[in-house]
């Protein structure tokens, strides 16, 4: 069927200003995405999944400007001891980065793959981007597939001794992003993975991830700073049997924020927890589109995702968990909620369950409010300033997706940057 006219002339103008890398042993790959886009053509506000957001400024030619944040604030996670994987506006920076060998672990940069005609990637980048596509079209996802410039294939092999963090450095306001990353967890192995920065005034990331049979990663991210970025990131994971997938991500700050997780649990056993906590202010949109196929026996899957929104913020949530035929004791939750500290605010939510099998036990629940005003009256009568009361109910409502990370030193890295959010915004 022929594409609509105005989705025709949308796409066909952001391919011109695109190039296809050498390809090398991705070649197959990346022309088999750039077909599946000419097909579906780039989304519109028409399109089921982006009825809450409007990706004009995602799919236009090119780059809205973005300035650079100027501040003496540390990076998240500078007092951890990691591997460091430095891209400056979307180029690996070797100068920056440390020595990327490392014990459990063998990374390599995507332009070495594509030199290659074997190499392990070769069986998995872009096919969990193409299983990703049924039954909901991820257009750009398949256009980072074809021409994404940079990134990473990292195979953990062991339990590496420290995570390994990629940071997204922007320096030029009018930067246009597209990075693909490829990661196998082989089976008994486990890995942290940490994804910190702003990246560029226009960032558009994917990722694939094949966690094997009693494989681990754990996957934390941080979005923020640089606030008149725009994003569009895509995580796809499958996971064998036994195996642990728990992706958290903290975002603040980002005019336009738009993050998709397609989770595949294929072995029986294995469990998938996704979780996020987003504040914004102003002219702030954040949308988390979480799609978790649940395609074994006894597994089990978590959605837990928090919003504080103000000053006109908005925030959306699409969710959906599918239990396929056979998929017996199934043990699905999702639950997605708000916090509006004003009346401007919004929050736009869609949770969805799809049940083929009969022995589940599955769940989604939505909520928007404000601040509990008893618990208010309560902190304010024994003292505490109403700035600062607020800001501890406001913690205390985000800490059930923080707490979705393992890793203590982490999770207070999270926190105290949400502390720091809050304070500088009283």
């Amino acid at each position: 069927m022929a594409l609509p006219e105005v989705k025709q002339t949308a796409t066909e103008a952001r391919l011109a200003t695109l190039t296809m890398p050498d390809a090398g042993c991705t070649r197959a790959a990346r022309e088999d995405a750039l077909a599946r886009v000419l097909e579906s053509g780039l989304p519109n506000r028409r399109d089921e999944y982006w009825k809450y957001t409007q990706p004009d400024t995602l799919v236009a030619p090119h780059a809205a400007p973005a300035a650079v944040l100027q501040d003496d604030e540390s990076l998240i996670f500078d007092e951890l001891d990691r591997l460091k994987i430095v891209f400056v506006d979307g180029v690996f920076t070797p100068e920056e980065s440390d020595d990327l060998s490392l014990e459990g672990v063998v990374i390599d940069r995507l332009e070495d793959i594509c030199c290659k005609d074997i190499h392990w990637a070769k069986e998995l980048y872009g096919v969990l981007e193409a299983r990703g596509q049924d039954p909901v079209q991820r257009p750009l996802a398949a256009l980072n597939t074809a021409f994404a410039t940079d990134g990473v294939a990292i195979h953990v092999t062991g339990k590496p001794s420290k995570p390994i963090n990629l940071i997204y450095r922007h320096e030029s306001p009018e930067s246009d992003v597209v990075l693909h990353h490829v990661i196998r967890v082989e089976g008994g192995a486990e890995a942290t993975i940490l994804e910190t920065g702003p990246a560029a005034s226009r960032f558009n990331k994917c990722m694939e991830i094949d966690v094997a049979d009693n494989g681990t990663l754990h996957h934390v991210r941080a979005q923020g700073r640089d606030h008149e970025r725009r994003a569009a990131t895509h995580m796809f994971t499958r996971l064998g049997q036994e195996s642990v997938y728990k992706s958290f991500t903290l975002t603040v700050n980002g005019v336009l924020t738009r993050n998709e997780q397609i989770v595949e649990l294929t072995g029986d056993d294995a469990v998938a927890h996704v979780a996020g906590a987003c504040v914004g202010d102003g002219d702030f949109h954040h949308d988390d589109t979480v799609f978790v196929t649940h395609d074994a026996v006894n597994c089990e899957s978590r959605q837990v995702f928090k919003k504080v929104l103000r000053n006109g913020a908005t925030g959306v949530f699409q969710g959906k968990i599918l239990v396929k035929a056979g998929a017996q004791k199934t043990d699905g939750y999702q639950i997605s909620q708000s916090l509006l500290l004003d009346d401007d605010s919004q929050f736009l939510a869609k949770p969805e369950l799809e049940i083929y099998a009969d022995d589940v036990a599955c769940s989604h629940g939505s909520t928007s409010g404000a601040i509990d005003e008893t618990a208010l009256f309560y902190l304010r009568s024994r003292g505490v300033p109403t700035k600062d009361a607020t800001n501890m109910l406001t913690l205390a409502f985000l800490a059930e997706a923080v707490d979705e990370i393992e890793d203590s030193s982490l999770a207070e890295a999270i926190v105290s940057r949400l502390e720091g959010w809050l304070a500088r915004r009283s």
